[in-house]
């Protein structure tokens, strides 16, 4: 929280470079399996629920509808990729990188992205109550109008992090390191770790909200 020290700027997220024609995906050639390489390639629809792979590369992808849910992934990347409408419930990535990528409209609830990097992400309109980023490096990432009640950012490192019009109540920030953060119009009742916030700027009622959390962790007692 500012308290009349400087603004703190937040760089907005690059937009992802989508090739000029994407293709249709095929069933064979395009599954997302042990080290595939996949670039400009649109799944419409597509169901990947309950697979599970390893180093893989999706490169310049567009995804429509698709669900992951259940999915495990380790080591893997999606870069310059936008997902439109799909489901993330219980999806499982670990060391999972996210860059340059735009996802709108998609449910990332319960998701796990443990030691995950996202970088130049922007989420619009996602629903992700309990989702977690523990010791993930979130970079350059936004987050607009998302449901995020308990969601777990605990261990992360939030640099040039945007949260607008977000629900965050009961989101968990213990041991965040964090660079240029701000929380605009957010609700955040009853954060835990909200002294790991130091720094961060806080526009609109949050403001009130993250205050009480501070004051329950020092242990004060209102009557």
């Amino acid at each position: 929280m500012s308290q009349g020290q400087k603004a703190v700027r937040v760089k907005n997220p690059d937009k992802p470079r989508l090739p000029g024609s994407l293709r249709p995906a095929d069933e064979a050639r395009d599954a997302l399996e042990d080290d595939a390489i996949i670039k400009g390639v649109r799944y419409a629809s597509t169901v990947f629920a309950g697979l599970s792979a390893e180093a893989a590369e999706m490169e310049g992808c567009q995804f429509e509808g698709a669900r992951f849910t259940g999915v495990e992934l380790r080591g893997s990347q999606f870069s310059d990729s936008v997902f439109d409408t799909c489901d993330f419930a219980q999806f499982r990535g670990l060391d999972v990188s996210l860059v340059r990528c735009r996802v709108t409209g998609s449910r990332i609830t319960g998701s796990s992205w443990r030691s995950s990097t996202m970088r130049d992400v922007h989420f619009e309109n996602c629903p992700a109550g309990s989702a977690m980023f523990r010791q993930s490096k979130i970079y350059a990432v936004k987050f607009t109008d998302c449901k995020m009640v308990g969601a777990d950012f605990q261990g992360a490192h939030l640099h040039n992090v945007r949260f607008e019009r977000c629900d965050l109540t009961g989101a968990q920030f213990a041991n965040v390191q964090i660079g240029s953060v701000r929380f605009e119009n957010c609700t955040l009742l009853d954060v835990g770790g909200a002294a790991s916030l130091k720094g961060a700027v806080v526009q609109g009622p949050g403001s009130m909200e993250l205050a009480l959390s501070l004051a329950r962790e020092a242990g004060l007692i209102f009557e």
